[in-house]
């Protein structure tokens, strides 16, 4: 495999590391807050997250590609409302869909066609991310800013259940 590649999903590794992180810091903010709904939704997104950085460590071993564990960032996002955790998540979201697709276009450079199908799953799975992502925001604008919309909101992330990512092999 070439060599930019390999760093590219080594380092992806350590980005998904650093989301599952983030989405900890949002859903201990949640929790603070007593929104025991959006804490649990972040709670299930850090969970993907740390499948996500699994499952490139586990391509990588299954490629023979050795993997470098780097040390992962603290969090660094302040919160001042309830909003600020959900834009945070949606940019979020949208920087690792770029580190997805600059790995898909390297790898497409390379004719590395094995990882360009490993990472399929990934350009879809972003797709998704970004569109919950702004749903969220999009409902929190509408709805959330009013006490009874903003119960009705976190009941419905309560019942968020985490389900683990499956990539057809």
């Amino acid at each position: 495999m070439n060599e930019k590649i390999a760093e590219l999903l080594n380092d992806q590794i350590n980005k998904e590391l650093y989301s599952a992180y983030l989405y900890l810091d949002m859903s201990n903010y949640y929790d603070d807050l007593d929104l025991d709904g959006y804490s649990n939704y972040y709670m299930v997104q850090a969970q993907e997250e740390r499948d996500h950085a699994m499952m490139f460590l586990k391509y990588m071993q299954d490629n023979g590609l050795k993997v470098t564990l780097k040390a992962i960032d603290k969090p660094d996002k302040v919160f001042e409302n309830v909003l600020d955790p959900l834009v945070i998540a949606a940019e979020h979201e949208r920087y690792v869909t770029s580190l997805i697709n600059n790995i898909y276009h390297e790898a497409h450079q390379a004719k590395d066609y094995r990882t360009m199908k490993f990472l399929d799953w990934f350009v879809n799975e972003q797709m998704e991310e970004e569109d919950s992502a702004d749903t969220m925001i999009n409902r929190y604008k509408l709805f959330g800013q009013d006490a009874k919309g903003l119960y009705l909101l976190d009941q419905e992330y309560m019942a968020r259940v985490y389900t683990a990512p499956t990539v057809a092999e």
